[in-house]
């Protein structure tokens, strides 16, 4: 069973999932919420105030406990996420290297691209080695307005 918030952020409507682990998602629904309702935890609304406090330019760090679930390669991919230091941006073949496993850019990609908690495990921060902005689940205009709000705070 999961508790549910859904929030409003500057990028649109944002859904925080919580199971007994621990934060295990975190997705972006766009402008129009697509669900109407809410089970809301001490959790959740910790993982939200943060999130206000990021989006704000207050909070470049999270300090949530976070229950993603994947495969070890998965799990191991996104831990390296979370070391790209807040404003700055990496490579896949970067994210390849940090995960050990430094020939896998692709497979790093794809498990990039699976990443469950959004914005709170950074995968905005990848980019294409040409410096070009790449996939997003939240769509490119998110990421260049998360990327570009971490440069200037």
């Amino acid at each position: 069973m999961k508790n549910i918030l859904q929030i409003y952020s500057p990028i649109g409507t944002l859904r925080l999932e919580e199971d007994k682990d621990g934060i295990c998602g975190l997705y972006m629904l766009g402008n129009t919420p697509k669900e109407q309702f809410q089970w809301s935890t001490s959790l959740l609304w910790e993982a939200k105030t943060q999130l206000d406090e990021y989006f704000a330019g207050k909070r470049k760090e999270f300090d949530l406990p976070l229950a993603p679930k994947g495969t070890e390669f998965q799990i191991r991919t996104w831990a390296a996420l979370r070391t790209i230091p807040y404003g700055e941006t990496w490579s896949y073949k970067q994210l390849a290297q940090a995960a050990g496993s430094p020939k896998g850019y692709r497979a790093v990609g794809m498990a990039n691209n699976r990443n469950p908690i959004s914005i709170i495990v950074p995968c905005h921060r990848v980019i294409g080695s040409d410096g070009s902005l790449v996939g997003f689940g939240g769509g490119l205009d998110a990421k260049r307005f998360l990327l570009e709000m971490e440069k200037k705070h």
